[in-house]
């Protein structure tokens, strides 16, 4: 069983420095050999790639644009009305994923628009969906890469996002039936159950403790030392993303990740 592969995430990690490019270095200071960024494109792509091959990391997943933030938009893929600017978007992922280097790009469904029912909306949204999604895995293979989709809770994170567990999103990758597209998978309940069944169409896997949302081994209802052990046993290749709130600092907070490396080596 090899040892599991962390990457840090560095739209929430060290948030005491500025910018990405800081946050990387720290990163590739602090032992990881991945990073992941939700939004890079504020930053040129090519300082960014450079900063991470100088830390040396490896960019392993970016999100396509979240759309108009002050709109409380959060992605487009299944927003109803917004294909072009997903499709537009989707094209700049791409741009930034073939200059990081990165192989990953998760495509963000985005929310039930605002003061609409979600069972209503349901079947819309699926559709454009669905439609969105073999536009990207068409555009994605051209250049190697694999699409991603997250579940968001939302009953704790996200109460108006469209796609909310895992067995939603497995059933729309089947619909879609593309082998480039792929689940990203956060630890939400009936975890041993969900990792053996959905782990077989998982490209990424992302954690934090729960409900606080703070290093794993920070209090809380999850029993990480069982789930990664989990993880191992059932041959988990894939990386696993570093996507919590530290608590304090964020070096002093990643004692977890070193007692980890120190028993099972940093691969």
């Amino acid at each position: 069983m090899a040892p599991l592969r962390f990457s840090a995430n560095v739209s929430w990690l060290f948030p005491e420095l500025p910018g990405l490019a800081a946050r990387l270095q720290a990163a590739g200071r602090s032992g990881f050999k991945a990073a992941e960024v939700g939004w890079p494109y504020a930053e040129p792509p090519e300082v960014l790639a450079r900063v991470a091959q100088e830390a040396g990391l490896q960019l392993v997943l970016i999100n396509t644009p979240p759309g108009d933030r002050e709109k409380g938009e959060m992605g487009l893929a299944a927003v109803p009305g917004r294909q072009a600017a997903f499709r537009e978007g989707l094209e700049q992922a791409v741009l930034y994923a073939k200059a990081l280097g990165c192989p990953r790009i998760h495509l963000m469904a985005g929310r039930v628009p605002q003061g609409a029912d979600r069972a209503a909306v349901r079947s819309e949204m699926e559709t454009v969906f669905l439609e969105n999604l073999r536009h990207a895995a068409g555009v994605l293979a051209q250049e190697n890469l694999v699409g991603l989709l997250e579940p968001i809770n939302t009953r704790v994170t996200d109460a108006q996002y469209f796609l909310d567990t895992p067995q939603q999103a497995a059933a729309i990758l089947q619909k879609v039936g593309r082998p480039n597209l792929q689940l990203q998978m956060i630890m939400d309940g009936n975890l041993t159950g969900n990792i053996r069944e959905f782990l077989p169409i998982v490209g990424h896997v992302q954690v934090a403790q729960v409900p606080g949302r703070g290093e794993p081994d920070s209090p809380g209802e999850l029993n990480f030392p069982y789930l990664f052990q989990l993880l191992e046993d059932e041959g988990y290749k894939g990386f696993v993303g570093c996507e919590y709130q530290p608590q304090g600092d964020t070096v002093e907070g990643l004692s977890w990740l070193r007692s980890y490396w120190d028993r099972r080596g940093n691969p």
